[in-house]
């Protein structure tokens, strides 16, 4: 469905990213996990064309959907083709209401046109937005404001869903269900591609994951394979 190959990603003259090279199938729930400054959420980023990799050196070399290069597009055509991202840190529009936060996303003309039934799917993912559809989203807690980012990002009907550290900041009862909630999402369709410092759970959920560590990926695998490595038992489960 998705596929990374070799991709280098520069801040000016600095380099951030290293020959990466991925692959999410259709269906899967895919991790990538690594330390902070890794370039997790910049390797999401370049995905859905917020930044873009050097030009490629070979045709077979960029980042391809469904088998189509797509790294050069805009974030808007990338939103066209199926893909959706939920940025870290529950970013919302915090002066409009629940209901109207849920509505921008649903913005591409295949998803306007379902709406109505896609809004009653996210509110039987998550009761509480619909409890508290009328409220400013400022006034939201922090696990609500992040069950509104992914709810939004879901009413755009994504065939691909990239989650930047959805459990950030929260605490252990809505991590949780936090992931609870992205398996009953994955179970419903929709691919996804998850980056997360919370090693044992998003291990725990994935089909395969990826160790990203100073830009470089070092590691790859299943997920119950990675969770018994010794160094990311080490690194990140210390044991």
């Amino acid at each position: 469905m998705l596929r990374v190959d070799k991709i280098k990603v520069f801040y000016g003259d600095v380099q951030v990213l290293w020959d990466i090279s991925l692959k999410v199938d259709e269906g899967e729930i895919v991790t990538v996990v690594g330390p902070n400054g890794s370039g997790k959420s910049t390797l999401l980023h370049t995905i859905v064309n917020l930044h873009h990799p050097q030009k490629a050196e070979h045709k077979d070399s960029g980042i391809f959907y469904r088998g189509n290069r797509m790294d050069g597009l805009s974030p808007e055509a990338t939103v066209k083709l199926g893909i959706a991202i939920v940025p870290e840190g529950a970013r919302v529009f915090p002066e409009m209401s629940v209901l109207d936060n849920l509505k921008m996303g649903s913005y591409i003309k295949k998803a306007r046109e379902v709406r109505e039934k896609t809004l009653e799917e996210v509110y039987t993912l998550f009761p509480r937005l619909k409890e508290r559809e009328c409220q400013k989203a400022k006034t939201l807690s922090g696990g609500e404001r992040q069950m509104l980012a992914v709810g939004r990002a879901l009413m755009s009907k994504p065939d691909l869903l990239l989650l930047d550290e959805p459990s950030l900041g929260l605490q252990p009862m809505l991590v949780t269900r936090t992931f609870e909630a992205i398996r009953e999402i994955n179970r419903k369709g929709v691919t996804i591609l998850l980056v997360e410092q919370n090693v044992n759970f998003s291990l725990e959920i994935s089909h395969r994951a990826y160790v990203l560590e100073n830009g470089r990926i070092i590691l790859e695998g299943k997920g119950g394979e990675l969770l018994n490595n010794q160094h990311v038992k080490k690194a990140y489960l210390a044991m």
